[in-house]
């Protein structure tokens, strides 16, 4: 391996490539661990941390090489070789959908490359005569501020009076469009239940507005507190600050209004209504897979006994 390219390209990558990676990662390791922990008499030990690769897409305009997307390969760890009938199917599925991308290389997860991985890069320059290698860092620390992201390039260098094709660093920044920062954004902001799983965003609302009326119980409680001391003389009494509590108490009787009371009740019932509608398609579709599997049994019997359906 060499410690920088010298092929003049300008690599940008997308996050949504980093987000599939990271996911194709967790789901595989979740699904090791939940196999290791079913299996008898398994050691207890855990599993070597699992590792998936895939192809990158994108398009490469002059020496500007963008990659977008990525979906995941099939690997066999014992040969090093990749099932070609799913990456040729794959390959015309994307094709279809998005006609400008090209398969651009290939993506691995890892603390750096290995040897085997020069033969998964080999076996991909049918496709692309120069593909790029991807390679994502699963252990980091926290501290750690750059992406654990690593883009490889080839290159041939002669070693020991031997060509030999070697992995190159390559610099590369990330590129995003408007709908990949919002997504981006909305992940960054996702929270983690009690339960162990991401909340929705009901219940990062439902969190955020907790956390507002605390604030404003705590802030009420110190007002009530300091006219409690101010009534019974152990502070000095000051008419600013009661003039504005008195215009903050004011803007209660707000909420005492005939409008406010029409609006909330007029939103409450929008919600029950929604609510009874869910229950009442739920009960229907319920219904008609018993009216379904009514019929198909008595279908059955109205062949040998004469009796009809039900419905």
């Amino acid at each position: 391996m060499a410690s920088s390219s010298s092929s003049g390209l300008t690599f940008k990558l997308h996050p949504l490539v980093i987000l599939n990676i990271s996911d194709h990662y967790t789901r595989v390791k979740s699904q090791s661990h939940s196999s290791a922990a079913a299996s008898d008499g398994a050691d207890s030990s855990p599993p070597p941390p699992p590792r998936v690769l895939g192809c990158v897409i994108g398009v490469q305009r002059g020496r500007t090489v963008e990659i977008f997307n990525s979906f995941e390969l099939l690997y066999d760890p014992s040969t090093h070789s990749l099932d070609r009938p799913f990456l040729e199917k794959k390959q015309e599925l994307y094709k279809k959908v998005f006609p400008n991308f090209y398969i651009l290389g290939w993506y691995s997860t890892g603390s750096d490359a290995q040897e085997s991985d020069m033969h998964i890069h080999k076996a991909l320059m049918d496709i692309n005569e120069s593909p790029v290698y991807v390679l994502l860092n699963p252990s980091i620390s926290r501290a750690q501020k750059d992406l654990p992201i690593t883009i490889y390039e080839s290159e041939l260098h002669v070693i020991d009076g031997i060509p030999q094709l070697i992995f190159v660093q390559a610099s590369y920044t990330i590129e995003t469009v408007e709908a990949e920062r919002i997504s981006v954004d909305h992940v960054a902001h996702l929270k983690q239940s009690d339960g162990g799983s991401a909340a929705t965003q009901l219940a990062a609302h439902l969190t955020g507005t907790h956390s507002a009326i605390k604030m404003l119980n705590s802030r009420i409680r110190v007002l009530q507190h300091y006219l409690l001391s101010m009534q019974k003389g152990e502070i000095p009494c000051e008419n600013s600050l009661l003039r504005q509590v008195s215009s903050l108490l004011r803007r209660l009787p707000t909420i005492e209004s005939e409008r406010f009371r029409d609006d909330f009740l007029m939103e409450y019932n929008d919600t029950l209504l929604v609510s009874y509608l869910a229950m009442f398609t739920n009960c229907s579709s319920t219904m008609n897979e018993l009216v379904d599997k009514f019929n198909t049994a008595y279908e059955r019997h109205s062949r040998r006994g004469g009796r009809t359906a039900f419905i």
